[in-house]
């Protein structure tokens, strides 16, 4: 590995250890769907997100609660102590297109329509009120 190759990776991994995440990739749900649930608790209290995705009724909610329990523990092991109510908000949430899957579905007159079944990735950041508005 080259020398500028080799800063820049260290950079990142410097920059990682004080971010907190979590990743859900290829998630059988269109992103647009998604997209709903993460709009819900964009930039909210995590603990607070925590109780309107588990009383929603939307099958993409319960995907994403656990991936913000995740982000949560993934802090809880970073800092070395568990997070306390009002600490830690979403930050940010972004769901990304994955790949999709082609069918055929029969259509009139010997024709085929294409069906797009489309699947996603979330990424999921928490982190302090502090950071968050610097």
């Amino acid at each position: 590995m080259g020398a500028r190759k080799r800063i820049s990776a260290e950079q990142r991994k410097e920059a990682s250890k004080t971010e907190y995440f979590a990743k859900l990739r290829n998630v059988p749900t269109s992103p647009r769907k998604m997209r709903l649930v993460a709009d819900m608790i964009r930039g909210m209290e995590a603990f607070r997100a925590l109780g309107v995705l588990k009383y929603s009724n939307k099958e993409a909610s319960q995907r994403v609660e656990k991936l913000l329990r995740s982000a949560i523990a993934n802090w809880e092991e970073k800092n070395q102590r568990k997070a306390e109510g009002g600490e830690l908000f979403v930050t940010a949430i972004s769901v990304d297109s994955a790949g999709m899957l082609k069918r055929l579905r029969p259509a009139p007159q010997g024709r085929g329509y294409r069906v797009r079944k489309r699947s996603n990735h979330v990424t999921l950041f928490v982190d302090t009120k502090n950071v968050q508005q610097s």
